[in-house]
């Protein structure tokens, strides 16, 4: 019997705000389109009997512009929370909303809002929709259909088994304990790096840690993909370190800008692997943000698990639903 649903809705107004869309030609999604994206969503949701939905606030209001006057059945509230507009924010409201007993979770925003609800979820699979500068882990998705597949995940209509996707992560250990962790990449850069919070400059990459490398990507994963392409679903990962001596590639390291890469050489990664970083002192960024500068004295490793979060495929999901008669009306022949 299915059971009535509970979504939470996490999205991220500085998704799509970093430099790379000053330095290169990345893409800007507009608060009133990620506000219209969050109606479509919820109207998804109310169409396949959603019960409640709990939405993380924000200092622009898009999810209380996204409820006005918007006509729904089901229950659609503002989480209460303290905003302190930083991760932070993702990360709490991931786990209220996981407290909650919510089902499913639909994250706007782009590798970094993903990587810091991640840190909260546990077992509620993410379904990410992109509006971030460089997006990897999130996919483009129309909200309509995203809020009909989180809606059919939460309330139990569709088997979990055939419509998620379990994904791979990193994870930073300093001095031995568990640090932080990235979905897709991490890079490290010489030296300490001040100012905007990503790496956009490639000549200051020294290595890359990634979980995938897929062909066709954009960013600093796209650079392993021209060199050895690793796909989300295998059970491995790429080092990848750069510097002459090896061999040279050119690639899309952000939204217009294709660069040549020198990349001295790379291997796979195994899960359960966990290498130490070479370079000292350097600044680490974990899916594309920078996070903290590592000291000569300290150690750093990074290591490959498979405990990311589980991800719904919005065409599973509707596919399965489909197959199983749930979207054929009463009477109809």
């Amino acid at each position: 019997m299915p059971r009535p649903g509970l979504v939470g809705i996490i999205a991220n107004p500085a998704a799509g705000r970093d430099i790379r869309r000053l330095v290169a030609h990345g893409r800007v999604v507009p608060n009133q389109e990620k506000s219209n994206t969050l109606r479509r969503v919820l109207l998804g949701l109310d169409a396949v009997g959603v019960e409640r939905a709990l939405l993380m606030p924000d200092r622009y209001s898009l999810a209380r512009q996204a409820l006005d006057g918007l006509p729904l059945s089901l229950d659609a509230q503002l989480l209460e929370m303290w905003l302190k507009d930083a991760e932070d924010d993702s990360v709490r409201a991931a786990t209220a909303m996981r407290e909650a007993g919510a089902g499913c979770l639909v994250v706007l925003g782009g590798d970094g809002t993903n990587r810091a609800v991640a840190k909260a979820c546990g077992d509620v699979p993410l379904l990410s929709i992109s509006t971030g500068t460089n997006n990897v882990f999130p996919v483009m998705v129309e909200g309509t259909v995203a809020g009909l597949a989180a809606g059919l995940v939460a309330r139990g209509i569709v088997p979990l088994e055939a419509v998620c996707v379990a994904s791979k992560r990193l994870e930073v250990y300093l001095d031995g304990a568990l640090h932080d962790l990235a979905l897709v990449d991490v890079a490290v850069a010489a030296g300490r790096m001040v100012g905007a919070g990503a790496i956009w400059d490639i000549g200051a990459v020294s290595e890359l840690f990634l979980t995938r490398a897929q062909v066709g990507a954009i960013g600093l994963s796209s650079i392993g993909a021209l060199v050895q392409p690793v796909s989300p679903s295998e059970q491995c990962g790429l080092h990848v370190t750069l510097g002459p001596g090896g061999t040279r590639v050119l690639a899309p390291v952000a939204p217009g800008m294709v660069r040549p890469v020198a990349v001295q050489s790379w291997r796979r990664l195994a899960l359960g692997e966990r290498l130490s970083v070479a370079t000292k002192p350097s600044t680490l960024a974990l899916d594309g943000e920078r996070l903290f500068t590592i000291h000569p004295e300290q150690r750093v490793e990074v290591e490959l698990s498979n405990r990311g979060p589980r991800v719904v495929s919005v065409e599973a999901a509707l596919r399965e639903a489909a197959k199983a008669g749930v979207f054929r009306l009463p009477g109809e022949t």
